[in-house]
């Protein structure tokens, strides 16, 4: 008698062993893998941080360089108090010249630098766009920044009343003095009644916030923080060196400002450094 043999079916597949060291090899790689791939990632991420730190950084100093070259001639004050750095001035919106008595036409209205009663003059050439009435935008000749030609003190500054045709009317004339110190060309300068004066302030030791604050109007002398008005944030988490180097009643002067914004995470610093040109011709 013949016994038929069964055909054993051979079984395939992973045993334990082999599926441990794949486990442990895919491992290894993976782990050799992110060691590299972390770095650049890291890197990355920190390039980004610092673009965004430096690009925070020249957009502060870009907004304040480009107000302090519209700022009127000889009203930049700069003062540290309390590890806090103020800096002041009076922008400008506009421009223009007035009639006065040497421009040998007749019957045009002078700006008068003897009679206070007299409010009204002309403009030559193209009149700037001025706010009238009790909010009305004003009118400042020849700042020097010291008694009696100073914005800030009232001197040489006076409100548009109203406006017909080229013939402005002030509420008052404050020109003839005394002393009167009328424009050796004739000129004027227009600061906008909604923004008067500006301070930016910036914390110079402790990281902290700069801000800006504006229309609070003019006070001499100056305050620090001048109180009311509107205010805004800068930059956060900053700190700035400011220099203003100006000899007494000379026509330029420099504003030296280095900026420091710190990432609140990481604590990296990124420093910006400006000279911005002031223009002190009245």
């Amino acid at each position: 008698m013949k016994f038929k043999r069964k055909n054993r079916t051979r079984q395939s597949g992973f045993t334990m062993i082999e599926a441990i060291m794949v486990i442990v090899i895919t491992g290894i790689l993976s782990s050799m893998v992110a060691v590299f791939i972390k770095s650049s990632v890291d890197s990355y991420i920190d390039a980004e941080q610092r673009a965004e730190l430096t690009e925070a950084a020249d957009l502060a100093l870009r907004r304040l360089s480009r107000e302090i070259r519209l700022a009127l001639p000889n009203s930049l004050r700069v003062t540290t108090v309390a590890n806090v750095t103020y800096i002041e001035f009076i922008p400008t919106s506009d421009g223009g010249r007035y009639r006065d008595t040497g421009d040998g036409s007749a019957g045009g209205t002078v700006l008068d630098f003897v009679t206070a009663a007299n409010k009204s003059f002309d403009v030559l050439g193209p009149v700037p766009t001025l706010a009238t009435g009790g909010s009305g935008d004003f009118i400042i000749v020849y700042n020097l920044g010291q008694v009696p030609a100073d914005a800030y003190g009232g001197g040489n500054r006076a409100q548009v009343s109203s406006v017909a045709g080229s013939t402005v009317t002030l509420a008052s004339n404050p020109f003839p003095g005394p002393p009167a110190l009328p424009s050796p060309n004739s000129r004027f300068q227009v600061v906008p009644f909604a923004t008067r004066a500006v301070t930016y302030a910036c914390p110079t030791t402790t990281a902290g916030l700069i801000t800006k604050r504006w229309g609070y109007g003019f006070i001499n002398p100056q305050q620090t923080p001048p109180a009311g008005g509107s205010t805004a944030t800068v930059a956060l988490n900053a700190t700035c060196q400011v220099d203003y180097t100006q000899a007494a009643l000379q026509r330029n002067g420099i504003l030296y400002v280095r900026l420091n914004i710190i990432n609140a995470t990481s604590g990296e610093t990124v420093s910006v450094f400006q000279q911005i040109h002031v223009d002190n011709a009245p």
